[in-house]
Formats: C-alpha cells, structure tokens, sequence
C-alpha cells in the first residue's frame, strides 16, 4: 500500500469549513452561464463577504452557517448577478471621504490695521496715513469694490479741496486759516471713511 507523502496535510477539514466550501461549489455552479469577469467578481465577493463576517470586529459570526444563511441561496445571488447587480447585503460601505481640514481663518490684523491707519493715524499724518490704510483696504477681500471705491472718495475728495484751498489762500491771503480748515476736512473724511468700513468688517467676521 502506498503511504502518503508527509508534506500533505491530512488533517480533516472542519463541518463548518466543509458547509462553506459547499456554498461556494454550489454558487459556483449556479453562476456557470455569467460572464468570466462577472463570475469570478461574485465568487471574490461573496468569499470575501464570509471572511469579512467571521473577523468583524463589531459583530463577528464565527459559525458559519448564519453567515451562509443571511447570504441566502446560492441560486438567488447568481440570479441577482445574472440581473447585473450585485446583491445590496455584500455592498461594501463606501468610506466616506475624509472633510478637508478648516481653512485657517484669515487673520484680520492687515484690516484692523487699515482702519486705524485711516482713523486715528490721519491725526498725525493727514495724507501719508490714510493713503497706506487705503492700500491696505484695497488689497483685502473682505470688502466688496463698491465699499473700497466709497473708501477712496470719502478720504481723497477732502484731500484734493483741502489742496485747492491751500493753493487759493496762499494766492489771495489767509493762509494760516485754510490749511488749518484743510487739515480738519483731510483728517474728517479719512475717520469717515474708517468708520464706513467698520460694519463690513463686523459684518464679514461672523461668517
């Protein structure tokens, strides 16, 4: 009698080893009229569907036959194939894709800093001042043009007559009167046009 070689391994298989060998030899012959990819896509499926079920973390089932029972009969998975879609329950969830980080929120230093160069550093420097905080104005988006634009005229237009003032006085005396009325109307229409940007400003950081 001839023996075995040793490098087999003669240990039986187990019943519930044997039961889902079983299911898949009977899946495998219910699904002999699909397509070749399609076959093997529902035997890789539903071979990793059980493999999946008896290592779940969440709910294992170690006794195969409830997993065979809730994959139901191999004729009806073939069926549902054959129909061209694989059945729900051996869907795999879809992971969902993971939320992009918050954008950082932008710093409103630049913003803050504008108005004030617009407000309180027109005291101190009436044209200078006010011109810098206007740069930084334009340059941010949390205004819209039509705001930068009334930014603009509120602050240059006294510039411009307070120039013209000065000129006109120098010419037909009074001198010390018009720049002092120019300097008020440059420094008023720059705090005006700080204080008009204000609400946005507010308005944009609640978003």
């Amino acid at each position: 009698m001839t023996s075995v070689p040793h490098h087999y391994d003669t240990t039986p298989l187990a019943h519930t080893d044997v039961l889902v060998l079983d299911y898949l030899a009977a899946l495998w012959g219910e699904s002999e009229d699909l397509a070749p990819e399609l076959r093997d896509e529902l035997m890789t499926t539903v071979a990793d569907y059980i493999a999946m079920r008896r290592t779940s973390v969440a709910d294992p089932l170690e006794d195969p036959r409830h997993i065979l029972h809730r994959l139901g009969p191999p004729e009806a998975l073939a069926a549902a194939a054959r129909r061209g879609r694989m059945p729900a329950h051996l869907r795999r969830p879809v992971m969902a894709a993971p939320l992009p980080p918050p954008a950082a929120t932008a710093s409103a230093g630049p913003e803050y800093a504008g108005i004030a160069l617009l407000t309180a550093g027109s005291v101190v420097l009436p044209v200078i001042s006010p011109l810098a905080g206007l740069m930084l104005v334009s340059g941010s988006p949390r205004w819209s043009p039509a705001q930068k634009t009334a930014a603009w005229v509120l602050a240059g237009l006294p510039v411009l007559l307070g120039f013209v003032l000065v000129i006109g006085a120098a010419a037909f005396g009074g001198g010390e009167a018009a720049v002092l009325l120019a300097y008020l109307g440059m420094v008023a229409g720059a705090i005006i046009a700080g204080l008009s940007l204000l609400p946005g400003l507010a308005a944009r950081r609640r978003y």
